[in-house]
């Protein structure tokens, strides 16, 4: 099988491998799109450590091709989506059963773009944060796939006003397409917003945007930390402060609930599929590349260059 695979040296190369087999809980997928996430810069910077050569790649769309021990043979065939912890950029990748979700009659292509980042924010809005009607939302990396998807799942939960901050205003109004109330640019905030405080904010970002973050949390609010993208530094936080205001600083890790709560994730990763599968959620794949353009790809998700969703096309 053709398959992509990252070197010692950092760098993709496509290449020809042994199609894998399924072992017990496991599902061997025909790959027809994979998804691109920042966790692809990460392994490639070295971020998460992996021996290499490795191929790369977590979420996948495809038919299911074979079954590993106690997995029902009935789903052989079946279209998925799933989620994985290597090797979707390949034809063939194995997923474990539990997080390789039957997709009906949704179309392969939107399903990849579902990823990781459709249960990491319904969970950030609906599990996490459990925003109520009437709460004031701000999300931080508004125009990436978590937060066009976030921002949707906070208007359905019923939230009052949603804002976002993006990085540049190419990306600013691209968001502002996925109900935000108001879009702010990075160094915008949080100057524009006054005395303005919020219930609920999401962070991937880190560092400075996390302390005044911090500071921007109404009485009773909530902080959900689930990324750094900007810097790995340490943000402090006062629990006597946290406690005179209420207040809450909260993580979520949905690489680390995969090993633990599958079936968590799994169930939350339904609830996202149907409510795209039912047009009230928008998935949005905005580039779409050839397995010999993963490096390009990744660079660009690395450099702030995209919006939205890109995916891989394998089949």
């Amino acid at each position: 099988m053709k398959a992509v695979l990252l070197d010692t040296e950092g760098h993709y190369q496509v290449a020809e491998l042994d199609e894998p087999t399924p072992g017990p809980g496991e599902v061997a997928i025909r790959v027809a799109y994979a998804g691109i996430q920042w966790g692809d810069t990460m392994v490639r910077d070295g971020h998460f450590p992996v021996p290499r050569p490795f191929v790369p790649g977590f979420e996948a769309s495809g038919h299911i091709a074979a079954v590993g021990e106690g997995v029902d043979a009935r789903r052989i065939g079946a279209p998925v989506a799933a989620l994985t912890t290597a090797g979707a950029y390949a034809e063939v990748v194995l997923a474990p059963a539990a997080l390789s979700l039957d997709i009906g009659d949704l179309p392969l292509r939107t399903a990849a773009g579902l990823g990781w980042g459709a249960p990491t924010a319904y969970d950030l809005i609906n599990t996490i944060t459990q925003v109520r009607p009437g709460e004031n939302v701000l999300i931080h990396a508004a125009a990436g796939s978590v937060g066009t998807l976030a921002a949707q799942f906070a208007r359905l939960a019923g939230a009052g006003r949603i804002v976002g901050v993006a990085g540049s205003t190419a990306r600013a109004e691209y968001a502002a397409r996925f109900g935000y109330d108001q879009v702010l640019l990075r160094e915008e905030f949080p100057t524009e917003l006054g005395t303005e405080r919020f219930d609920v904010i999401l962070d991937p970002v880190g560092g400075v945007t996390r302390r005044a973050a911090l500071e921007q949390l109404a009485p009773h609010g909530r902080l959900a930390v689930y990324g750094n993208l900007s810097t790995y530094d340490p943000v402090p936080a006062d629990t006597n402060n946290l406690l005179t205001l209420g207040t809450s600083l909260m993580t979520y890790n949905s690489n680390l609930l995969s090993q633990t709560h599958p079936e968590r994730l799994a169930d939350s990763a339904r609830h996202a599929l149907a409510l795209v599968a039912d047009g009230k959620i928008r998935v949005d794949i905005t580039a779409e590349y050839d397995l010999a353009d993963l490096a390009t790809a990744v660079q660009r998700l690395a450099e702030g260059a995209t919006h939205g969703k890109s995916i891989l096309r394998v089949a």
